[in-house]
C-alpha cells in the first residue's frame, strides 16, 4: 500500500477527480495509460465500490507500492497540467508529495543541515488526535516556545519528549494492526502465541524507542528523523536527576533547539508537510 496520508489523497482527488471520471480519460485511454505501467486497471483487483475510473485509481494507490504509485501520479499530474489551470500552491504540494512518495526526500546528513530544516506551520488536526489530547499538545507546544525564548533548555527537552511520545502513542492507537505486526514491534521473549511465534509485547510495555523504530519501519517517519528522535529520547531520559548527574549532562540552548527541531520534523513527516 502506498504511504499516502489523508490530506495527500484529498489533494490528488481534487486534481484528478471529475465526478467519478479521472481527468478526460475514456475507458479506452484509461486502460492504455495504465498499460504503460504493466497494470490492467480494469481487472477485478481494482474494482472498488462502483468500479468507476476514480474508484479504480483509489484502489490502485491503496494496493500498490510507493514507487509505482509515485510514477503514475507523476504522469497524471503532467497530463493534468496540460488540460487544466492548476493552482500554484496545489501544484507545488502535489509535486512535493510525489517526491516524498518516491523516496527522494532529502536525507539530512549533519546536525547543521538538520537544524537548518524549515517547517511550515503545522496543522495538528491532520494528526487525527483525540480532542482532549490535541488541546493538551497545543498547550505544550506553546509552552515549549515560551521556554525556548526564556532559555529554559531542560524544560524544552522534557516537554518535547513528552509531546513526541504522546503523538506516537496516538499514531499507534490509530494503526494498531500495522504496529503490532511490524518487524520492529518489540517481542515478548517469554511467551508464544498458538502458532508458536514469539508474541509482541502489549502496548503498555512499549518504550519510546519502540514507538520510534516501528514508526520508521512502517514509513511514517524518515530515517533521519528516526535517528534524531532517538537523540531526543536520550535527552528526555535525563528527567531523573541522578542520571543527569552521572552523565554530567548540562543542556544548553543548542540542545533545546535540536529537541524542538526533532518534534517539528516528526509532525511534518506525519502530516505530509516535510520539505
Amino acid at each position: 500500500m502506498a504511504n499516502l496520508k489523508f490530506n495527500e489523497k484529498k489533494l490528488f482527488e481534487k486534481l484528478f477527480n471529475r465526478g467519478g471520471y479521472v481527468l478526460d480519460f475514456s475507458d479506452r485511454t484509461f486502460r492504455e495509460f495504465f498499460n504503460d505501467f504493466n497494470i490492467n486497471i480494469f481487472s477485478e483487483k481494482y474494482n472498488k465500490n462502483s468500479g468507476s475510473k476514480m474508484n479504480r485509481l483509489r484502489a490502485f494507490w491503496e494496493l500498490e507500492g510507493n514507487i509505482l504509485v509515485a510514477e503514475v501520479l507523476t504522469e497524471l499530474l503532467n497530463i493534468s497540467k496540460g488540460i487544466d489551470k492548476i493552482d500554484k500552491k496545489d501544484l507545488e504540494e502535489a509535486e512535493r508529495y510525489i517526491f516524498k512518495l518516491s523516496g527522494k526526500v532529502k536525507k539530512v546528513e549533519t546536525e547543521t543541515e538538520f537544524l537548518d530544516l524549515k517547517f511550515s506551520k503545522f496543522d495538528l488536526s491532520l494528526l487525527n488526535l483525540d480532542i482532549g489530547t490535541e488541546s493538551i499538545i497545543e498547550q505544550r507546544i506553546e509552552e515549549i516556545k515560551k521556554c525556548l525564548n526564556s532559555g529554559a533548555s531542560l524544560s524544552v527537552i522534557f516537554l518535547c519528549g513528552s509531546v513526541l511520545e504522546g503523538i506516537l502513542l496516538n499514531l499507534f492507537s490509530k494503526n494498531m494492526v500495522k504496529f503490532n505486526t511490524s518487524k520492529s514491534a518489540p517481542k515478548d521473549k517469554g511467551g508464544k502465541d498458538k502458532d508458536k511465534k514469539v508474541k509482541v509485547k502489549p502496548s503498555n510495555q512499549w518504550t519510546l524507542s519502540d514507538f520510534i523504530n516501528v514508526a520508521y519501519q512502517e514509513n511514517f517517519i524518515g530515517l533521519d528523523i528516526k535517528e534524531y528522535s532517538h537523540t531526543l529520547r536520550d535527552f528526555r531520559n535525563f528527567i531523573h536527576p541522578a542520571q543527569q548527574s552521572l552523565m554530567k549532562f548540562n543542556p544548553d540552548i543548542h540542545t533545546a533547539k535540536i529537541s524542538w527541531q526533532v518534534l517539528q520534523a516528526v509532525i511534518a513527516d506525519l502530516t505530509g508537510n516535510r520539505k
